[in-house]
């Protein structure tokens, strides 16, 4: 008996819905993360990208635990000298909550051309509004 391998042309991609409201940051990340990459599928292939798309609504309710608003810092570089530029977790949840769910997100996934590829099948909302109704999204728990 041989070895199922998916074929990235005969895979099957489907939407989800992932509710961050009153949850933790991390958990809803995982969750996507797992689904954005096929997890969850029985026929995951670790080379194929045969994951599936995520829609992740109300990112502005999401919850960072302990004292991650104060003391959790999102940090890049411009590449010049005194180009670092650092904004806390409290001051990003409330300007810009989807690029907080993004960045967790993009941190669990495989840093490769598959992980870059599964993040564009990523979609965050900051509220309970979406516009991909028309895909027909199945929501989970």
């Amino acid at each position: 008996m041989s070895t199922f391998m998916a074929k990235a042309n005969e895979v099957e991609r489907k939407w989800y819905i992932i509710d961050a409201a009153d949850k933790p940051l991390g958990k809803t990340a995982v969750k996507a993360a797992d689904i954005l990459r096929g997890k969850h599928r029985p026929e995951f292939t670790p080379h194929v990208d045969c994951g599936e798309f995520v829609i992740v609504i109300n990112a502005s309710k999401a919850v960072l635990t302990g004292n991650k608003l104060d003391n959790k810092f999102y940090r890049h570089h411009s590449g010049w000298i005194g180009g670092l530029k650092e904004v806390s977790y409290r001051e990003l949840m409330e300007k810009n909550p989807e690029q907080a769910v993004m960045l967790a997100v993009k941190g669990m996934l495989p840093k490769n051309s598959i992980g870059a590829k599964s993040l564009t099948r990523l979609k965050v909302y900051a509220g309970s509004e979406h516009n991909n109704a028309a895909q027909q999204p199945i929501v989970l728990d």
